[in-house]
């Protein structure tokens, strides 16, 4: 079968692997949809040190059961459209044991350490199988990013009323400004994409802007409650904590590369009593991304500006590095 795999430092391959072999605890899946995402890019250029070479990606991602291993317990049944948590833990060490299995030092991450959904089958553990209602396989796939934003809203601790800043409007971003506009915040979004600046209102922004200026200074409640960066680059990290005003709470939600660093000046941390937070991945969050996206709350499809087939991948990862769409989503030929 065509899978799209990493095979060579900065590029993923088009090429041919065999049909996975379905284990005890395993559902073999026909993927109907995966998005492509920037750790795909950060795994792409060797900026993901537990990534394996040579593993199909694609983390982001739904289809069909097609095939359940008689020793499988499973809710899901042959045929039903379920989505995908990648994030599969020991459950044995400290961290699993303490509810932090997120944070898991053998964390097996399909699309990332072991074959993913960039292909047309892929064999994936019981747990990580979501049975999905009233969504489209494309909208199916964005449970995952939606799961990690889940966790995001949750570690920032938005109240009503709070007024919250998002660094970045793409896909995450976009998701961020849903739930906190959702969840009663007053959400100003900044990005420097007018496209994008458009989509954030579709999402709830109350204001958008190229620029931030918090009026004056943050120790006398000038500034945002919440911010959340949603981009990844040190400038915008450093500005995230700029914009936050005295007691307020900065999470940090993008993925910087490894050697980047933030020159954060601590006393103004300690004079300003500002938490720092950053989110990793998913946890607990998967359940509550699939409730959200059945509830239709939200037009999610409208996250979704492009879709090719997998034969067409490349011409798909090139618009996704040009940052003309929002999500890109690949369907298996």
């Amino acid at each position: 079968m065509t899978a799209a795999s990493w095979e060579e430092l900065g590029k993923i391959s088009i090429i041919q692997k065999p049909m996975p072999e379905l284990k005890a605890g395993e559902l073999l899946i026909r993927v109907a949809a995966s998005g492509i995402c920037g750790t795909d890019m950060h795994i792409c250029n060797g900026e993901t040190p537990h990534a394996s070479r040579h593993a199909t990606v694609g983390h982001e991602f739904s289809g069909y059961v097609e095939a359940i291993h008689p020793e499988t317990v499973t809710s899901a049944s042959i045929g039903d459209l379920v989505a995908i948590d990648p994030n599969n833990a020991c459950h044995q060490c400290g961290f699993c044991r303490s509810k932090k299995y997120h944070l898991c030092a053998s964390l097996r991450c399909i699309g990332v350490t072991c074959d993913g959904g960039m292909a047309k089958y892929v064999a994936v553990p019981s747990g990580s199988v979501y049975v999905t209602e009233n969504v489209s396989p494309e909208v199916a796939s964005l449970a995952e990013p939606l799961s990690c934003v889940v966790h995001a809203v949750d570690v920032g601790c938005i109240k009503t009323g709070d007024r919250v800043l998002v660094v970045g409007a793409g896909p995450i971003g976009l998701m961020v400004t849903a739930l906190c506009s959702t969840g009663g915040a007053h959400v100003t979004v900044t990005d420097i994409n007018e496209m994008r600046l458009q989509r954030a209102s579709e999402f709830g922004a109350a204001v958008t802007t190229s620029s931030v200026d918090i009026g004056g200074d943050p120790t006398l409640g000038f500034g945002f409650d919440v911010v959340y960066e949603c981009v990844g680059r040190p400038e915008t990290m450093l500005n995230a904590v700029n914009c936050a005003k005295a007691g307020g709470t900065v999470v940090w939600v993008g993925v910087a590369k490894p050697g980047a660093t933030v020159p954060i000046s601590p006393f103004d941390v300690y004079h300003r009593e500002l938490t720092i937070k950053s989110t990793y991945t998913n946890p607990y969050g998967m359940g509550r991304a699939v409730k959200i996206l059945s509830d239709n709350k939200v037009d999610w499809s409208k996250l979704i500006t492009h879709t090719f087939t997998l034969d067409q991948f490349d011409a798909a990862w090139e618009i996704f590095k040009s940052g003309a769409g929002l999500k890109v989503c690949i369907k298996p030929n």
